[in-house]
């Protein structure tokens, strides 16, 4: 391509630097949700088979290590629950931070619709599973009404595609955003029992630590990788679930570029100068101007950014499908519909989301707190609402730690059965109310 055609090119609008991050969050989010979906099938499908007990049973082999009088040894389901979804944990602090710093979420105007509508849709889902659930064995469960799948939901926005209107879409992705965040919280006040001050106490130095690196500029990953593995595991034999780290490590990781857009250019140019004889140079001083625009490439993007841009990929297309395989394989049984513990998950899920949503969105705009995004109705919230009730990865998660045996099982089955029937309701709402 010649230098004419090169200068020729519309220059760059500001609001893509913005824009382009979230299309491509989406568009692997798509995707991704596809890849849980299939091997959320299969995963029901070998539960139910003649290989059943096999495997079942081969989530639960034993894996570790020791280390002289150390030892660490944990069934396979573990190391995934709170090891690799310690990354999936880590890419949403990212998507958090980046919404605090860049999107959404960045002042409380816009953020308010969302993250008021969050929050009934985790009280109003949490208060109607209590409801039926208050005194029984289940009720420690009262968390798994209050998750969202935000891959599922940006995979069923997709299938309606250009049908539902752009400012939709931003309100469920912050609020899906807003819902990890109290997830999270919920993670670490709600279920946990005991907490080691020693081992949490040295994570958090840990952390502090890093911090220290980050404003002093020590930019090696092998440095951070290691303190990051500090801190997991600190967090991990403190009792608090070893996913908060990950968020943790999300929120600390800068979202600024090292080296600014100008110098890049500047350090362009006079490499340009070198590399094309304009500028005399030799040995050394060549090889230095080289290395300068090198490492100035590398740190002209942001650690968040080139953080999500190799980690997010392989958390969707690896780390939740493998998840989905290891934690969504149940046993269907018939009876087991009639459970109590059912109806709560799915009154919780499919009623309570979109009646929390929509309530508190509506009395947030009455009150004059949000403003209801142009374009966007008041059916088209509740639709969406619909959607945010698919819980699937996050509820199957909370039903981990929060149960176990049978209870843990029909859990299971409740939250299939109700993410199932959230994406209908919410894919009918949606399509109902964005026709012509």
């Amino acid at each position: 391509m010649n230098s004419d055609a090169l200068h020729s090119r519309l220059p760059e609008r500001p609001i893509e630097r913005l824009t382009a991050p979230l299309t491509q969050f989406l568009h692997v989010e798509c995707s991704g949700g596809v890849i849980l979906l299939i091997f959320t099938i299969a995963a029901l499908l070998m539960a139910n088979s003649s290989l059943g007990p096999e495997f079942l049973a081969f989530w639960k082999t034993p894996v570790g290590f020791r280390a002289g009088s150390f030892e660490m040894s944990y069934s396979l389901q573990h190391w995934i629950n709170d090891g690799l979804m310690a990354l999936f944990f880590f890419v949403v602090g990212l998507e958090v931070k980046r919404e605090m710093v860049h999107g959404e979420l960045r002042t409380l105007r816009s953020a308010a619709l969302p993250l008021v509508g969050a929050l009934g849709g985790m009280a109003v889902p949490a208060a109607l599973y209590l409801f039926f659930q208050w005194g029984q064995p289940a009720g420690r469960g009262w968390g798994i009404a209050m998750a969202t799948d935000i891959a599922f939901v940006v995979g069923c926005l997709a299938v309606l595609g250009k049908r539902v209107p752009h400012a939709l879409k931003i309100f469920l992705l912050t609020l899906a955003i807003a819902d990890d965040i109290g997830a999270i919280l919920v993670i670490a006040i709600g279920y946990t029992s005991s907490v080691h001050l020693g081992a949490l106490g040295g994570a958090l130095a840990l952390a502090a630590f890093i911090v220290i690196l980050i404003r002093i500029g020590v930019r090696s990953r092998l440095v951070y990788l290691v303190l990051g593995l500090g801190v997991w595991f600190g967090f991990h034999e403190s009792g608090v679930h070893a996913t908060v780290a990950g968020v943790l490590l999300g929120l600390l990781t800068p979202a600024a570029p090292w080296v600014s857009d100008p110098l890049l250019g500047r350090l362009i140019d006079r490499t340009g100068n070198f590399v094309q004889g304009r500028a005399k140079g030799e040995g050394e001083d060549r090889m230095k101007v080289l290395r300068e625009t090198e490492r100035a490439a590398r740190w002209a993007m942001s650690p968040l950014d080139r953080a999500m841009e190799v980690l997010h990929p392989w958390v969707s297309f690896g780390i939740m499908p493998l998840f989905a395989l290891a934690n969504a394989g149940v046993v269907i049984n018939i009876n087991a519909l009639g459970n109590s513990l059912v109806f709560a998950v799915l009154v919780g899920l499919v009623i309570g989301k979109p009646l929390g949503i929509g309530l508190c969105s509506w009395l947030s705009v009455r009150l004059g707190v949000a403003v209801l995004p142009a374009g966007v109705s008041w059916p088209m919230v509740i639709a969406g609402g619909c959607l945010a009730g698919i819980g699937f990865t996050m509820s199957l998660f909370i039903a981990g730690l929060a149960l176990e045996g049978d209870l843990l099982d029909t859990a299971k089955l409740g939250i299939l059965i109700a993410s199932a029937m959230a994406a209908a309701c919410g894919l009918a709402a949606l399509y109902w109310n964005t026709r012509d």
